[in-house]
């Protein structure tokens, strides 16, 4: 239905064309070349071989990842103003390919000075990282006025240490004087845990005085690594630390003038992903010793460009269609409406070749239910100009693109919807003027009140619902009968449609004439016999009898799906709620000049959370509906999606002149 048409591509080419057939074909960007698989079940054709260019993509993929690390540095010195969404600058094709070229060795250098620039940064804040905690560590010794690398003399031995504080250091002492007479203690410092001590002895007299400190838990500390006493040694740390920072100021200061090539090296960065896919797609081909030849895909739209280019670098080749239920690659192509709501049938799944495109009978649904979950007209404003906005201010692509268009419809089917349910601020209008105004002015809705009549909603809701569910189970015999089963479509969709719709018309034909409640009778009973009948004529034996009557006990599923559609009703419901709620809390602190000043602080509040709470809500359960209750009435889905040859940028859209 919306599923582009493929043509199958098979080309035989002179090797002295390759690189120039490659880049042509990847600029026009609607061929998909297939990948040769060789297995020990199909190996490539004998006297072929696949180019060996592996050596050239891991240079020039070694290259982008340099140049990507030299982008994510340049970012975060960049200080020029930066977009809200970021969007690819639009470059003409020529001039995209001329300025790489130019600014390829200025980028080089640029990249190649970040790297220095960013490596002596790191190591600079590695080292004052390690002053730092010297620093820390020489804290409890700044009173200690002995050298630090003065470990003794020839006969004499200087060392420190820490106790624990608890330690009663004049027992410690006199010890110590028991077996070593000439020991001196200096108590350093303490503070909450340790105290800080150190000791002078003759050197022949350390390793005894060692082991009787080891009695008081006496731990060893070296401060040998620094020169001169504590207060000095920190004082130098300070001072290179000092000098460290300054290095860094420059060097980032460096980076901030380097952060002005930033463009250039986006633009170095993106032909260097060009070229990459195009070597790999070189190293895909199959070559002899004279040509090389490919498979492919193009949409069949374009077979005639296709020609003009495989005609210029004399090629053979055939352009064919596919064979019968052969799968082809899915691109989907819709109206302007249907084109916003492709995101959420990508999200399920691509359908497959052989399938329909689900997303322009689920695009209206989806726009319906998101609008009446939300429901509140106000809502439904600020999310369409909201979008508006993005759209004319930032050059949205892609799924971004189309998402913030679909949400923008969804804004006016949420205004729709609030209109006619009265949801403006839920009663923001009439809860304000009754306050701060002493006079109640309100928008009534234009259809009901769903607070107040809730019981009608709900029944329009499951009545929306059931129509949904019938335009699947109508997609499934679409199907069939496209499959050249129309048997089945009777059997399968034909008899359901009989026994719901029957049952429908017997429970409430009565209130418009007897006769449409006798006519849902028999459509029922027509129905359900039918079912039983067909159900089980896949089985074998016994098994068509218990067949037919499991699959009548579909029913329940059926009714069950129906039953989902209630969320409908009570997301719509939590929106007003909430939003009442908010209003209620706004008007607490009286009519006055603070009262206002509250309610419109709790009014901003709570409208900006129910508004993103239930946005999501939304979102996610109109998603629900469609891939639950819709889907899987009639599609499968598991195509794989259309990938051509193209030039494939990150921070350019390179356009050419007719597209500009």
């Amino acid at each position: 239905m919306a599923i582009v048409e493929m043509s199958k591509l098979s080309v035989i080419c002179l090797n002295n064309q390759k690189k120039r057939l490659i880049k042509e074909l990847m600029s026009l960007g609607v061929v998909e070349i297939d990948k040769p698989v060789s297995s020990s079940e199909e190996p490539i054709p004998e006297g072929t071989f696949l180019a060996n260019n592996s050596a050239e993509v891991s240079h020039l993929e070694a290259q982008i990842a340099a140049y990507g690390a030299t982008l994510d540095t340049l970012k975060s010195y960049d200080e020029s103003k930066k977009p809200l969404f970021s969007s690819r600058k639009e470059v003409n094709e020529e001039e995209f390919f001329k300025e790489a070229e130019e600014y390829s060795e200025l980028v080089k250098q640029v990249s190649e000075d970040t790297a220095k620039l960013v490596k002596k940064t790191a190591e600079a804040r590695s080292e004052i990282n390690k002053l730092t905690l010297l620093i820390k560590g020489l804290e409890p010794w700044k009173d200690f006025d002995l050298p630090l690398e003065n470990t003794g003399t020839k006969t004499s031995a200087v060392f420190t240490g820490v106790v624990s504080v608890k330690t009663d250091t004049d027992a410690l002492l006199n010890t110590l004087l028991e077996e070593v007479p000439s020991a001196v203690m200096q108590k350093v410092s303490s503070d909450k845990s340790q105290t800080y001590l150190c000791f002078i002895c003759l050197k022949d007299e350390k390793s005894k005085a060692l082991e009787i400190l080891r009695q008081f838990s006496f731990t060893t500390v070296s401060l040998s690594e620094n020169k001169g006493t504590a207060a000095e040694a920190s004082a130098s740390y300070e001072k290179r630390i000092s000098a460290l920072n300054e290095d860094i100021a420059s060097n980032e200061a460096e980076l901030k003038e380097l952060a002005k090539q930033k463009e250039k090296v986006e633009l170095v960065y993106d032909d260097l992903l060009i070229k990459r896919d195009r070597a790999k797609a070189i190293g895909d081909l199959l070559n002899t010793k004279k040509v090389f030849c490919f498979e492919g895909w193009i949409p069949t739209a374009s077979a005639d460009k296709v020609r003009g280019i495989l005609d210029k670098n004399e090629c053979y080749y055939e352009i064919s269609e596919p064979i019968k239920n052969e799968e082809t690659p899915i691109m989907l192509k819709n109206n302007k409406f249907a084109e916003c709501f492709e995101p959420v049938t990508v999200m399920y799944s691509m359908p497959l070749a052989t399938e329909v495109d689900p997303t322009p009978i689920m695009a209206p649904f989806y726009f319906l239910f998101f609008g009446l979950m939300l429901s509140d007209a106000a809502y439904g404003i600020i999310l369409s100009v909201a979008c508006y906005i993005l759209l004319k201010k930032f050059k949205l692509e892609g799924t971004m693109q189309k998402m913030v268009k679909m949400f923008f419809w969804c804004g006016i089917s949420t205004f729709f919807w609030g209109a006619l349910l009265g949801g403006w601020f839920g009663d923001a209008v009439s809860v304000f003027s009754s306050t701060f105004l002493g006079k109640e002015y309100a928008i009534n809705p234009i259809w009901i009140d769903p607070l107040s009549e809730p019981m009608t909603l709900l029944i329009f809701s499951l009545i929306l619902g059931a129509i949904h569910m019938f335009v699947g189970m109508g997609m499934q015999a679409y199907m069939l009968i496209k499959d050249g089963k129309p048997w089945d479509a009777l059997f399968d969709i034909g008899f359901w449609y009989m026994l719901l719709i029957g049952l429908v018309l017997f429970a409430v034909g009565s209130m418009v004439t007897p006769v449409l409640s006798t006519i849902g009778m028999w459509m029922a009973i027509i129905g359900a016999v039918g079912i039983v009948l067909t159900g089980g004529r896949a089985k074998k034996g016994f098994g068509k009898v218990t067949g037919g009557f499991s699959s009548l006990y579909e029913i329940t599923s059926y009714l069950s799906d129906v039953l989902s559609y209630s969320r409908l009703l009570a997301l719509g419901l939590a929106t007003g709620v909430i939003a009442k709620v908010v209003n209620i809390l706004g008007t607490l602190a009286g009519s006055g000049i603070v009262g206002l000043i509250v309610f419109i602080c709790i009014f901003l509040f709570g409208t900006v959370f129910n508004l993103a709470i239930n946005a999501l809500g939304a979102y996610v359960h109109s998603c629900r509906l469609q891939y639950v209750e819709f889907f899987g009435k009639f599609f499968t889905g598991g195509g794989k999606a259309f990938e051509p040859l193209t030039k494939n940028t990150k921070y350019f859209k390179i356009v050419n002149k007719e597209e500009q």
